[in-house]
């Protein structure tokens, strides 16, 4: 195996953290978090064994919608340092071995942006088309609201002008109109500075939105939007060789594949458009499978994955900072889940998803929860974390909305969970409580305890680094076996190969596997053994490659296929 392969496409293989700096650690004790306080914990991460940071939006905002209503594109808001505290930021992170990449938000602006504030003054606005407008009433469109428990519609009369603006999100966030030029100069512009300043890409958010614009009409230099997303990759490329783009694109495999910049579907091509895609429909189908202890919708999902550029990659999760969205199950199937994981209608949100964390969802069991991660980390593709995930934190239901998910992280078991030593009512939000608050959930504890959550993860994510095949394999292969509730995978790259067993049921089994390519040399060398990367076990394949595999209920193993004369550290 060719392990200097690796450092080319380092998103391959990279562990992803994704955090707000709002609520990760207050070094100032204004109860709002802020970057000399990240910076002060950059160390937990490299333990950790973090390889790449995503900051959630950290510009200057209006503060209605969790950062993502933005005012300024070229500037960090003042509650959480400055410019100069972002470079330390990158700076330490770089020299512990991470890379930092940040929200690129370009669907839409808040309200109270420059731009729009002159827009709506007049229709002769210099920035008037910056933004989506009509003069004449549109059709319902209720049916396109994204957050329908918010907005009635897409548009809003603005009384200034007579005319109604599009927002594809809440009304305070219009959105801007790609297919003008000038807003695509003003993006890259924006693209351009944050990798001067030194970040290595970005996480792109809403982006089939966002290009819903970019050729508007006949005549618009951009002929297909996807030719405007062409160009802003090449771009950044241009300006940092080595940064993606990685895009928010809940749509089926098959309009996906389009994202990464495969035309043809042969997954033959380098691709040009997206670096990185999550697979939400590989993320749904897991908690499909979780409410069911049927591991089928999940390999099922797999199977189903198309050709993917070369260069391109799946970034799995387990869970993200907005709502757990169901919104590519059947209705029937999201009931289910629904019905097993958040049967309160308070743990519901928008009629699709869940405003939960996963250790709450599961009952607290610790096989079910290690189990889920050692999926997680065992699947083809880039593992993502979103902060609190590695201790097991829960959510708080009394915080509104997609919040209960984006609590203060836990640090100790002191006052605030050591996240700030301010009052409880100045914090950023409110701090969680019960079963999983910090007297119970907290990074200080774990770090002392070799059984501990936090202890798993970390060896979760050094083997994970250790077997590169898992980012690296060009499919993923389901092995064939008996149990319903089993999935056994097995992903290959170059001369390694790792096959993962994982039951999402509570009976132990026995897992017999055929692996035909695991048999001696024809001149009578050593049997094939398959050594538990995570356990302290091995066991040897027959002469014919067939081999049977103990595993606990809601178990799991990574099997490390190991032949005469392999030199790979176990």
């Amino acid at each position: 195996m060719r392990l200097r392969d690796t450092g080319d496409l380092w998103w391959k293989n990279a562990v992803i953290y994704c955090l707000d700096v709002e609520t990760f650690m207050d070094w100032n004790d204004d109860g709002i978090g802020d970057f000399p306080g990240l910076v002060q914990r950059i160390d937990h991460l490299a333990d950790l064994g973090v390889t790449c940071l995503w900051l959630m939006p950290f510009y200057p905002t209006a503060d209605r919608d969790d950062g993502y209503d933005i005012v300024d594109f070229f500037a960090v808001d003042p509650r959480l340092g400055d410019a100069g505290d972002l470079v330390e930021l990158i700076r330490t992170a770089r020299d512990r071995g991470i890379r930092v990449i940040a929200d690129l938000v370009v669907n839409h602006t808040s309200d109270r942006h420059p731009w729009f504030r002159s827009a709506r003054r007049s229709t002769e606005s210099p920035y008037r088309d910056f933004y989506v407008w009509s003069a004449t009433k549109p059709p319902d469109t209720s049916d396109q609201v994204v957050f329908p428990d918010q907005e009635s519609g897409i548009w809003t009369f603005d009384e200034a002008t007579g005319e109604y603006y599009r927002h594809r999100f809440y009304r305070h966030q219009p959105d801007l109109n790609t297919a003008n030029p000038q807003v695509r100069d003003a993006i890259a512009k924006v693209v351009g500075y944050w990798a001067e300043v030194g970040l290595s890409g970005f996480r792109v958010d809403a982006v089939p939105f966002f290009l819903a614009d970019a050729a508007k009409g006949p005549g618009d230099e951009i002929e297909r939007p996807h030719d405007y997303l062409k160009s802003l990759r090449a771009f950044l490329t241009r300006r940092t060789g080595d940064a993606i783009l990685m895009g928010e694109v809940n749509l089926p495999y098959e309009q996906q594949r389009q994202f990464f910049g495969d035309d043809d579907g042969d997954g033959e091509s380098d691709g040009d458009e997206l670096t990185m895609q999550f697979d939400f429909v590989g993320m749904q189908q897991l908690y499909l499978a979780l409410a069911r202890q049927d591991a089928g919708p999940l390999a099922g999902a797999l199977r189903s994955r198309p050709p993917i550029p070369r260069d391109a990659q799946w970034a799995t999760f387990v869970r993200n900072h907005d709502e757990l969205t169901l919104d590519k199950l059947s209705e029937d199937e999201r009931a289910e889940v629904f019905a097993a994981l958040g049967p309160d209608p308070d743990m519901q949100l928008y009629g699709r998803g869940l405003r939960r964390r996963l250790p709450p969802m599961l009952g607290g069991d610790p096989r079910r929860v290690r189990m889920v991660y050692s999926l997680l980390f065992s699947l083809p593709g880039t593992p993502v974390l979103f902060y609190g995930e590695e201790i097991g934190m829960g959510e708080n239901l009394a915080a509104e909305g997609r919040l209960a998910v984006r609590t203060p992280m836990q640090w100790t078991s002191e006052r605030n969970g050591g996240f700030s030593r301010a009052q409880r009512g100045r914090l950023a939000g409110p701090v969680t409580e019960g079963g999983y608050g910090p007297e119970h959930v907290n990074v200080a504890d774990q770090r002392r305890d070799p059984e501990s959550m936090l202890t798993f993860v970390q060896t979760l994510v050094r083997r994970y680094r250790e077997s590169p095949e898992l980012g690296w394999a060009t499919e993923v292969e389901i092995l064939d076996q008996p149990h319903a509730a089993v999935l056994a995978h097995r992903s290959t790259w170059q001369d390694g190969s790792t096959l993962a067993l994982h039951n999402l049921g509570d009976e132990s089994v026995e897992v017999p596997l055929h692996l035909p390519d695991a048999v001696p040399d024809d001149d009578g060398g050593e049997l094939v053994r398959l050594v538990d990367l995570l356990h302290a076990e091995e066991w040897t394949c027959d002469e014919r490659g067939r081999v049977t595999v103990p595993l606990a209920g809601y178990g799991y193993r990574w099997l490390r296929v190991v032949r005469e004369g392999s030199r790979r550290l176990l």
